[in-house]
């Protein structure tokens, strides 16, 4: 009796082991363009990226495009689409939704951590302008190779946060050339209008005659205290802000319009 019951549990334990690989094959690629935003070529390439990527820093980098999300909100559509199709424990997914032209970020596990709500917000200024150009390739591109750069980052102990975000390369010499070209023409401008509505004046040998008679007459003095200026900057939080899934699952998270 005990042996048919040993055969049985090993025979249960094998045809599980066996549907491992089934619901492994069910996991949605890395790059879902059901919006159709890039041609064939467009979504090799990038989808070849992303799965670069995700398997150097081994942790999902995953890009999905929508007509439509329907009832749900571009955060739950994210949040679920991320917890229900087989991507790993940790990553970030990016949902674009052309019917209200809204983008959103969803962080999970270790994505939350890489991706800070600064971060994030600084990562979408870089791939905007091209998705609201309508040039979805190149905005997709600067997303993964950020996304790269992110958790590369965090790596180190450090991830990018209010201030201690990337800094864009300052072309110093073109940047100096033009600060200075516009400084001589601004001067230029500047100075011959001023010399243009002073033709009628004459230098005068004495002080006292660019004064008008009896208007320095000082009877007392005082100082008094009128107002002061006091400027006050919002401090910045620094780290991620969390929210639950409908799976009961933590993400992080940000969205907009582009």
């Amino acid at each position: 009796m005990k042996k048919k019951l040993y055969v049985a549990f090993f025979a249960l334990l094998l045809c599980i082991a066996m549907t491992l690989p089934a619901f492994a094959a069910e996991s949605l690629p890395r790059l879902v363009d059901d919006a159709d935003l890039l041609s064939d070529s467009e979504e090799e390439v990038l989808l070849d990226k992303l799965d670069d990527i995700s398997s150097i820093q081994g942790m999902d980098v995953v890009i999905v495009t929508v007509d439509s999300t329907g009832d749900w909100s571009t955060m739950e559509y994210a949040d679920d689409f991320y917890d229900y199709n087989g991507y790993a424990e940790d990553g970030i997914l990016l949902l674009v939704s052309m019917e209200e032209r809204d983008w959103c970020i969803s962080t999970a596990g270790y994505g939350i951590t890489a991706f800070t709500d600064a971060g994030q917000k600084y990562l979408a200024e870089q791939f905007l302008e091209y998705l609201t150009d309508g040039d979805y390739a190149n905005a997709f591109d600067i997303f993964a190779d950020q996304c790269d750069d992110f958790i590369t980052q965090a790596k180190t102990g450090q991830p990018y946060d209010s201030g201690s975000l990337p800094k864009k390369p300052f072309l110093i010499l073109s940047n100096l050339l033009i600060a200075l070209g516009g400084g001589i023409i601004l001067a230029f401008l500047i100075t011959g209008s001023m010399k243009s509505r002073m033709k009628t004046v004459r230098m005068q040998p004495e002080a006292a005659s660019y004064m008008v008679p009896g208007s320095m007459q000082v009877s007392r003095s005082h100082e008094m205290f009128l107002y002061k200026n006091v400027d006050r900057t919002a401090k910045q939080e620094k780290g991620s802000s969390t929210h639950t899934s409908s799976s009961g699952n933590t993400h992080g998270g940000s969205g907009g319009k582009f």
